[in-house]
């Protein structure tokens, strides 16, 4: 059972994202797509690289997520690009326990990155969007029909180009970094 295993059990024990990429059902050519597309400026790969020690990103994240599907695969890159910074997927289903202590409000909503260190100890997390989009949805993006936000919402993703999600990954990693120094 999940709940009893440890976070560096967890860890060890997730999938690497090619390995999740290669197993979704849902989306795959989604997925496929913007992982392809991810670029991640190298002002982000030196920021986190500047960290030092290692870093490791656990992701709680659904193949059926819009969200995860733009945010994820641009995670999964700087991670890629970065000696020092290693990336999971555990799938937010079957780690309930984990879902429920990182809820958003009262919702189950994904992808959180746990932000690890060595030890596997969490210092902090982040999701399941990036906070001005987060703002939209659940300001007046609320008032549109579903399928209208949805739209807009993917508008926004392909406009930003990850940018926004990377500033708040890595600014997250950078605030934690100055308090076990």
């Amino acid at each position: 059972m999940a709940e009893t295993l440890t976070l560096r059990e967890r860890y060890l024990g997730a999938p690497e994202f090619e390995d999740m990429l290669a197993a979704a059902e849902r989306n795959a050519d989604l997925w496929a797509a913007v992982w392809r597309r991810a670029r991640v400026p190298e002002a982000f790969v030196r920021r986190a690289a500047a960290l030092g020690r290692a870093w490791h990103l656990l992701v709680l994240s659904e193949d059926w997520c819009g969200d995860a599907v733009n945010a994820v695969p641009v995670i999964a890159k700087l991670a890629a690009l970065t000696p020092n910074v290693d990336l999971r997927v555990l799938a937010r289903d079957e780690n309930p326990d984990l879902m429920d202590a990182h809820l958003t409000g009262i919702s189950r909503s994904i992808p959180v990155v746990m932000v690890l260190d060595e030890e596997f100890q969490e210092l902090a997390w982040w999701g399941p969007r990036p906070a001005e989009l987060q703002r939209f949805v659940l300001g007046p993006g609320r008032e549109l029909a579903k399928e209208e936000r949805y739209r807009q919402v993917r508008g926004w993703y392909a406009r930003d180009a990850g940018r926004t999600i990377l500033e708040e990954v890595v600014a997250t990693m950078e605030r934690v970094a100055t308090t076990i120094e």
